[in-house]
């Protein structure tokens, strides 16, 4: 039998860093950290500010595989050196340096439980001697952040983040780089591929590298098509905004697959969105209801299509976790 550790949704929440020079880091610092802040009980993992820095000169994942990263964005990224990333802030134009010591400062201060070493999010369109230079110093950069860790564990975890692309010699090098540094977990992130296929070819060489003892996680990655196959892989937890961006599109996630909630079929459908919820939603709203908000454009509707997708991520999760108990995935 494979290990249990999370598979996902259900244990974990996570959110981006918010920069050290942000106001509502030092609000949710006075506070007493984000748990407090936001009333979360359970595990909070932050991002490094590595994707972040993608989006500022690309955009979206999508928009640059549809462009084959020749187009940038506004230029808020200014420069990206040795010392970290420079860029310009986007409340008032002020130029800020992130490095890999102010990004493990600022997740600390926000008292996430699983803490992302800064990395550089390389776009998918970029020459091999590029990339091993990216590589090479995503190496330097986490380096640093463990390091800058490590002078004050405080009960936090740290997962070093694999990178390489889709290639093959590079992902061992990551792997041999950081499985021999004294990381709690690991993320596979950088580029996953351009399909589907893509990715679980480079997962299937790249998990077997990592320690079976330790977690794995998949940044960026939940869609229900790849969970199960990445699980299998040996995946344990996920991030992604797959529910809720579908949520906001009206796509509903259901154990008899997805339904579009604007659809006619809904007008008159008075039963729960799904039987087998137990979600909020389910218990207490029609379908024609929520398909009624959805037509009327009252934002109620996305908030409650919101609630029912995580709500089905989490059962779901837990469904495969019950299968991993059984011996069955």
């Amino acid at each position: 039998m494979r290990r249990l550790i999370l598979s996902a949704y259900s244990s974990c929440f996570a959110t981006p860093i918010i920069s050290c020079y942000n106001p509502e880091q030092r609000r949710s610092k006075k506070a007493g950290g984000l748990h407090a802040f936001i009333n979360r009980k359970g595990p909070i993992i932050t991002d490094s500010g590595g994707f972040q820095v993608f989006s500022l000169a690309y955009g979206t994942v999508h928009d640059e595989l549809k462009s084959k990263g020749t187009k940038k964005q506004d230029g808020s990224v200014v420069k990206i050196t040795e010392d970290g990333v420079l860029f310009r802030s986007y409340r008032n134009g002020d130029k800020v340096l992130l490095t890999p010591e102010t990004s493990i400062a600022a997740q600390k201060d926000l008292g996430a439980d699983i803490i992302i070493p800064f990395d550089e999010l390389p776009p998918f369109h970029i020459t091999p001697q590029e990339l091993k230079k990216s590589v090479d110093r995503t190496h330097r950069w986490e380096q640093r952040s463990l390091e800058s860790h490590l002078q004050n564990p405080n009960n936090q975890a740290m997962y070093a983040v694999i990178h390489g692309g889709i290639d093959q010699e590079l992902r061992t090098k990551s792997c041999s780089f950081l499985t021999n540094l004294a990381f709690d977990g690991f993320a596979i992130g950088g580029s996953l591929g351009k399909t589907h296929e893509q990715m679980l070819e480079m997962l299937s060489y790249t998990v077997p590298q990592l320690p079976i003892e330790k977690p794995n996680h998949l940044l960026g990655i939940g869609d229900l098509k790849s969970l199960e196959p990445c699980i299998k892989l040996g995946i344990d937890t996920f991030d992604s905004s797959h529910p809720t961006r579908c949520a906001r599109h009206g796509l509903l996630f259901t154990w008899q697959g997805p339904k579009k909630i604007a659809h006619s079929s809904n007008r008159d459908n008075f039963g729960p969105i799904d039987p087998r919820c137990s979600c909020l939603v389910c218990t207490r709203y029609s379908l024609a209801y929520v398909h009624h908000l959805f037509k009327a454009h009252e934002m109620t509707g996305y908030t409650l299509a919101t609630i029912h997708n995580l709500q089905f991520m989490i059962d779901l999760m837990a469904f495969y976790r019950q299968q991993i108990v059984k011996d069955e995935l």
